[in-house]
């Protein structure tokens, strides 16, 4: 059965636009769109935030943008991104979004190969970061800044404003005639993937692809009209996109995060109630909260210490479906009660719940969320098929990535890769025909290149992906993902890259957690007024932090053990060509560019 939420919304075209705009109008929320602006709160009605689509859509129309169209969006999260979206899908163009973090020749190379006709870029600072790309392309006709006061950084462009002011004088159709010729099989997007190997490649999702994906996830996961979201994973990422569609088609009222550096505050003002995020947001959490807490000293960090067992505890139990006994139950909600209400407090205080996706999630940061009555719902999904699977609240197997959403079939085929076959799954690639055949088999199976199983409960768990697996020189395989989840528990590990591709043993290059390792050295008695260069040159900060990696992949079978680590200084970068822009390791590039370093601690 259908979300209570989208009652009715089979009787309408199974478009995005119809579905947004539909929901808009039925709950007409005051706030349903938030957004900051000068340290202010300001807040588009759903009545309100109609009103500019039709306007946004009516003056693109003025300005030639027809069927088919490619359009270009490079902006931070914030509203004129998903209106302009919306106001694009109801012309039956398609949304080419960029990412912020892109690298100016893939930011050529998409407009290029989109054949893109128009850009709309936020303002001034993107605008200077992309303008060599721009310049060069020769498909984009005409530039719109979503900043009024951008205009003047380009000979012919724009604003946003101008745009909508044209749909005045612009008489042709209505919006809802416009509306009416909408096809569900329209190409909605043309998503570009991060490309952790080669040139990125152009995956074509239609408007059924996103329309059933919505349906399916409103029935399989507990929202609310009365719900409250704050997005701040960036709308160019195929998840927060499509989570933006289901919350909107849910009457969910949507605040915008331009950047994590906005995230703390943004948190307590909207208290949002669920929410999206990546691992590495709630590690970055989680070693400030226990940073912290061993900061206190005396009996604080005593009981910080033992809130933290006890939640590990508790939460083991729960999750193995075994008994908790009276006093386990008792110390945990005296743990809830001193300690874990400040962490519910710290992310607003009333979420129900996290939906994580991108990456593998380890077991015990999961378990102190929970502890803390923070439910972390682990999800899977990638560009060429939205959103697949899930936990849900009321059946969440930490480690997994839950059951796939109805309408969507998943299996393990040759090699334990996962498969998926749906509504939700790609046309194909852009202009990479044999590229897309690759992908898709005969039976409309999409390959995924993720390793995997299935438990006896339907419930799926990820290892690794395929082209991440190396072979160690005594030609045991190791898959590299799984033993950095470990890694990354530690308090003094922010970036741990697991290597020994054709080496006699297992290693790690670790970008320390600077402020955490520090403290640990002073405690030590080991100086640390020196550069972080030499820090990493130094015995014995190398082996304080050996010792939290050895210890925590001291389960693992011996040939996966990390043996040895080597130190860095700074992290991983996207300007550095060693991340995507979706934070994914480049492994080919780190593999190449810190060769002897490897062969050093992994033995060539």
């Amino acid at each position: 059965m259908a979300s209570p939420n989208l009652i009715g919304f089979d009787q309408i075209p199974q478009t995005i636009p119809h579905f947004c705009i539909e929901s808009f109008r039925q709950n007409n929320k005051p706030d349903a769109l938030g957004f900051k602006i000068d340290n202010v709160w300001r807040h588009l009605s759903g009545t309100e935030a109609i009103e500019r689509i039709k306007r946004i859509a009516l003056g693109l129309r003025s300005l030639g943008i027809r069927e088919g169209d490619r359009v270009a969006i490079i902006s931070e999260n914030r509203p004129e991104w998903s209106l302009t979206d919306l106001a694009l899908l109801s012309l039956r163009a398609v949304n080419v979004p960029i990412y912020t973090t892109q690298a100016v020749d893939q930011i050529r190379y998409i407009l290029e190969n989109s054949g893109a006709k128009m850009l709309f870029i936020s303002g001034k600072k993107l605008f200077k970061h992309a303008f060599e790309a721009i310049r060069s392309t020769e498909t984009i006709e005409k530039l719109v800044f979503f900043d009024d006061d951008a205009k003047s950084e380009r000979e012919g462009a724009v604003t946003l404003s101008e745009v909508e002011a044209r749909a005045e004088n612009y008489s042709d159709l209505s919006f809802e005639e416009i509306l009416e010729q909408i096809k569900t099989d329209d190409l909605a997007t043309v998503i570009y993937t991060s490309g952790t190997t080669g040139e990125p490649k152009g995956v074509m999702l239609t408007h059924e692809a996103f329309v059933s994906n919505v349906i399916a996830i409103s029935k399989g996961l507990p929202i609310r009209n009365t719900d409250r979201s704050l997005a701040v994973l960036p709308l160019s990422h195929i998840f927060e996109r499509t989570v933006f569609y289901v919350l909107c088609a849910n009457g969910v009222s949507i605040n915008y995060c331009a950047s994590f550096d906005q995230l703390a505050s943004h948190l307590q003002e909207v208290k949002p109630t669920i929410m999206t995020a990546v691992p590495r947001l709630f590690e970055q959490v989680y070693h400030k909260i226990v940073k912290k807490g061993k900061a206190a000293g005396g009996f604080k960090t005593k009981l910080f210490d033992w809130s933290l067992d006890v939640g590990q505890n508790y939460w083991t139990a729960k999750d193995k479906n075994e008994s908790v006994s009276p006093v386990l139950a008792a110390k945990h909600a005296l743990a809830s009660r001193l300690v874990y209400s400040k962490w519910r407090a710290g992310v607003g205080g009333k979420l129900r719940f996290f939906v994580s996706g991108g990456a593998p999630l380890s077991k015990k940061l999961s378990y102190a969320f929970w502890a803390a009555g923070i439910p972390i719902l682990q999800g899977y999904g990638m560009t060429e098929a939205c959103i697949v699977s899930a936990n849900r609240p009321d059946d969440n197997r930490v480690g997994s990535i839950g059951r796939p959403f109805e309408g969507i079939e998943m299996k393990i085929g040759a090699q334990d890769e996962i498969l998926i076959r749906g509504k939700n799954v790609m046309l194909g690639y852009l202009n990479k025909p044999d590229e897309t055949a690759k992908a898709i088999d005969p039976e409309g199976f999409y390959h995924t290149g993720d390793v995997g199983y299935i438990d006896e409960d339907g419930h799926f768990y990820i290892t690794d992906r395929l082209k991440d697996l190396f072979k160690l020189s005594n030609g045991k395989y190791v898959a590299p993902q799984q033993v950095e989840a470990l890694l990354k528990q530690s308090p003094l590990i922010s970036q741990p890259v697991v290597v020994g591709s054709g080496r006699k043993q297992v290693g790690a290059l670790i970008v320390p957690e600077w402020d955490a390792l520090k403290e640990a050295l002073e405690e030590d008695g080991i100086d640390t007024k020196r550069s972080r260069e030499e820090l990493c040159d130094d015995p014995h900060v190398i082996k304080r932090v050996q010792q939290d990696s050895v210890a925590l992949t001291r389960e693992l079978s011996d040939y996966e053990r990390v043996k040895r680590v080597y130190l860095l200084p700074r992290e991983f970068s996207i300007d550095k060509g060693e991340m995507t822009p979706t934070l994914k390791i480049k492994r080919s590039v780190i593999d190449e560019k810190y060769e002897e370093a490897i062969d050093e601690i992994c033995g060539s």
